[in-house]
């Protein structure tokens, strides 16, 4: 095994019954504001039961389930217990990676990477989250010779699980999952590959580099071909966030072109610190509105059940990551919004920065004046470093003061965690943590640490027995693989 992934179950609502044990065993929804119209950012496995889902509108969830107990989301809360959560896995193993507000990856080295030692390790991070953060906090982990299918192994056993994807289990394990099981694989990669003629993954496995390449529509699908075979080639200095997004839905006062003026400033204002935070440059401006109107001329309806006509446009700047740049292009964007009478109540607005481009590829402009630039970045440091330590509304472009107290952050990382600083939204999955250079040497000197320690401890001879599957909680018992094993991954649950 040489990666093993950690995914917390149910974690927003998880950490909420570990703080008021009066939610435990009860069905838990976590809401960004307390409203019908509003959807669940996450939900415990009570409230699962009944149906209820991260997205689930809360008015829906209530009919899923009488019951429901709604809990408004604490995001500093939540960053805090994540800290505390990569601390007590780092007491038995280096974080290499962290995905997301509930997910990490550790790369397993020596000693570490056969299969006993790895489950057992894998049992001793879920016994130190239980001992040193919460007794009630569980998680899935998945072992894999790569990530990406460590990743797949995490969600295949929920909750609690451990599942460990062993090379000459691979291809019957991942022919019983559904293309949608693939991380990766949404609505539209799915519909590109039913266009394609696939639609099981045994179709899918079948495919050879060259087709996959072409079903996927470029070098992800190549890579997917090596990955899906178990093949480790993962680097983390070449992965990057690929954009970044913010958007809220307006409240009833803002729902004017001022009021929706004054929030794209504030979403942009975020978005523009996220992005320096990253150390990303962005070449790519986009502005979305939406209207509501009239059913008869609504184009579609937003989830909150408003009828709804959507504008959207983007444009192309030149490689930057301050804030008066981006502001410039928000500003001729919103000078070409609609302006007719189907386009007057605007009640939802979203910036996204596309065609992000890290630190160390950023290239000069021939035609930027090079003293400007570092004056504005001097600039964008200096009211970065002020928001980051007395929050986000000390100091802003005055063009977005009508919206101050507008768009809190509900559930983010625009705190600055110990171990990294990353930038989640709602939609977690699609979330990225960039690590810190720091947090990166830290991992490397403990890395070279337990090398040196390897390299003096007299080795051992390796089990001649795989362990196929233990299932019971708390189980130490291994059972030895046989003919009937090779139809199912190894399974354990603790």
């Amino acid at each position: 095994m040489q990666w093993l992934f950690l995914d917390l179950n149910s974690y927003f609502a998880s950490v909420e019954q570990e703080l008021r044990p009066e939610l435990r065993g009860r069905p838990v929804a976590v809401v960004p504001v307390m409203a019908d119209t509003t959807c669940a950012i996450a939900a415990s496995y009570e409230a699962k039961a009944f149906g209820v889902r991260t997205g689930t509108q809360i008015g829906e969830a209530k009919r899923l389930c009488p019951g429901i107990v709604l809990v408004e989301a604490r995001h500093e809360i939540y960053v805090d217990y994540h800290n505390r959560i990569v601390e007590a896995v780092e007491r038995c193993v280096p974080v290499a990676a962290v995905m997301s507000i509930d997910e990490m990856a550790a790369h397993l080295i020596g000693r570490e990477q056969p299969l006993f030692a790895a489950l057992a390790l894998a049992h001793r991070i879920k016994a130190s989250i239980q001992k040193n953060v919460g007794s009630t906090l569980r998680c899935s982990i998945g072992l894999a010779p790569n990530r990406y299918l460590a990743k797949i192994a995490s969600d295949m056993d929920k909750p609690d699980g451990l599942i460990a994807l062993t090379p000459d289990l691979l291809s019957t394990a991942l022919s019983q999952l559904t293309l949608r099981d693939l991380p990766g694989v949404g609505a539209r990669m799915e519909k590109r590959l039913h266009e394609s003629g696939i639609r099981t993954m045994p179709q899918l496995l079948a495919l050879d580099r060259e087709q996959m390449s072409k079903a996927w529509g470029g070098i992800g699908g190549e890579k997917l071909w090596h990955w899906l075979r178990g093949e480790d080639f993962h680097d983390a200095e070449l992965e990057h966030q690929k954009s970044i997004s913010q958007s809220h839905v307006l409240p009833p006062e803002l729902r004017t072109d001022d009021g929706c003026y004054a929030v794209a400033h504030k979403l942009l204002h975020k978005a523009a610190m996220r992005l320096r935070t990253a150390r990303l440059w962005t070449t790519q401006v986009s502005l979305t509105i939406k209207y509501a109107t009239a059913k008869a001329q609504a184009e579609g309806q937003h989830s909150s059940g408003i009828p709804q006509t959507v504008w959207s446009q983007g444009l192309s700047v030149i490689e930057c990551q301050d804030s008066q740049t981006l502001v410039e292009a928000l500003c001729k964007l919103w000078a070409g919004r609609p302006q007719d009478a189907k386009h007057a109540k605007p009640f939802f607005i979203g910036v996204w920065l596309g065609n992000l481009v890290p630190d160390h590829l950023h290239t000069l402009s021939l035609f930027s004046n090079l003293e400007s630039e570092a004056k504005r970045t001097r600039l964008t440091s200096t009211m970065d470093a002020l928001n980051h330590k007395y929050g986000t509304a000390t100091l802003f472009p005055a063009s977005m003061l009508l919206a101050r107290a507008a768009a809190p952050t509900r559930i983010a990382f625009t705190l600055t965690a110990k171990k990294s600083t990353a930038a989640t939204s709602i939609t977690k999955k699609a979330a990225k943590h960039t690590m810190s250079a720091g947090a990166r040497a830290k991992i490397a000197a403990a890395q070279k640490a337990r090398w040196a320690k390897l390299r003096k401890a007299p080795k051992k001879a390796a089990p001649a027995k795989k362990a196929v599957s233990t299932k019971s909680a708390g189980a130490k018992k291994k059972t030895p693989g046989g003919p009937a094993a090779a139809a199912t991954p190894m399974a354990a649950g603790s």
